[in-house]
């Protein structure tokens, strides 16, 4: 079980629709990271919010990550379709690819990020 003082609180999960997305950044080592949620009847899941493509962020407008039906994640700027529960490219340039994923706990209708575990995975600011 993760510590409490490891986690980051990121919003209720009453916050998010569903299905629905929500994006947030989050600052680890110096640096601040774009990340979003996605929620569907399934569960609530995070990425960093970075095409593996071009790396360019993923809403098309703020908090809007999903496609038309709400069925995937959509990349703004080509148009590429993610699964919600994997973050699989599934359509487009990146197809095959995945967006990085985020550790988070659901606790008390609570989401946090792992915080130890995200920025263990990060580069420290100044380092290339």
């Amino acid at each position: 079980m993760q510590s409490t003082t490891d986690r980051i609180l990121l919003c209720r999960l009453s916050e998010i629709q569903v299905p629905g997305s929500r994006g947030l950044a989050i600052a680890c080592g110096g640096n601040l990271y774009n990340i979003f949620l996605v929620r569907n009847t399934c569960g609530v899941y995070g990425y960093l919010n970075s095409c593996p493509h071009t790396g360019a962020p993923l809403d098309w407008m703020p908090d809007r990550f999903l496609s038309l039906d709400a069925d995937y994640i959509q990349c703004s700027t080509h148009a590429a379709l993610f699964n919600l529960h994997d973050g699989l490219c599934i359509a487009g340039p990146c197809s095959g690819d995945a967006l990085e994923p985020i550790p988070l706990v659901v606790d008390s209708g609570i989401v946090f990020l792992l915080q130890h575990e995200f920025c263990s995975h990060r580069q420290p600011a100044g380092r290339v």
